[in-house]
């Protein structure tokens, strides 16, 4: 456990510094939000009802920008074939990496969302419901996109297919986190069953995620 705590700083600390891929999720997070009401115009009441789609979108596109430096640093510096080799059970290590891009990269959307919010004309209640959602669907497009990250880092171009199939696991969490988030602000009755269901997906690819980027590796790195 001490490994993969290490391991977690140790991802944090390389996010976090300049070129790391933390800040450039926030920066386009920030440039969707900014960009959209000069696309939309000036209806605020459609803004408003667009509000939890945007911030959904914009955090979607966000966490996919920085998924490409899962993996790929290690694999140039060399670092990924030793753990890789290392005693703890690569499964761990992966879920270890995956936390700490989560925190490095998909937690400042979250801290972010309210302050963003109220560029779309979302009061302060219904922007801390999207940052709800947020919390509890983020960790699902980490984890989902894991298993692309793991098996982009091999292939040439791997970018262009981290895209292709990590999109496609993408949608379900979308659609749902776009729903609570619109439950929340029109109504609390239908709020508990997407948002429910969203934290099912979290947990479910929290499961499955570390496992499948696991066996892509080891068979990638063959």
């Amino acid at each position: 456990m001490t490994a993969l705590a290490a391991l977690v700083r140790r991802d944090i600390r390389m996010a976090l510094r300049v070129g790391g891929g933390a800040l450039i999720g926030v920066l386009f997070f920030l440039s969707v939000v900014v960009l959209m009401p000069f696309a939309v115009g000036p209806d605020l009441k459609l803004l408003a009802r667009l509000g939890p789609a945007i911030l959904w979108l914009g955090a979607l596109l966000a966490s996919l920008l920085t998924l490409d430096r899962l993996f790929m640093a290690d694999h140039e510096d060399g670092s990924l074939d030793l753990i890789v080799m290392s005693r703890s059970p690569l499964e761990l290590a992966c879920a270890a990496k995956a936390l700490a891009h989560w925190i490095a990269a998909g937690l400042p959307l979250i801290v972010a969302t309210p302050v963003l919010g109220l560029l779309l004309d979302l009061d302060l209640l219904s922007t801390s419901a999207v940052a709800l959602t947020l919390l509890a669907g983020t960790p699902a497009l980490t984890f989902t996109g894991m298993i692309g990250a793991a098996l982009a880092v091999t292939l040439q171009r791997g970018g262009l297919l981290l895209a292709v199939l990590v999109l496609p696991l993408s949608i379900p969490v979308l659609i749902f986190g776009v729903a609570a988030s619109e439950a929340a602000i029109s109504g609390p009755r239908t709020f508990g069953a997407p948002f429910l269901i969203l934290c099912a997906l979290s947990l479910i690819s929290f499961v499955i995620g570390p496992f499948a980027a696991a066996a892509s590796l080891r068979q990638g790195l063959d």
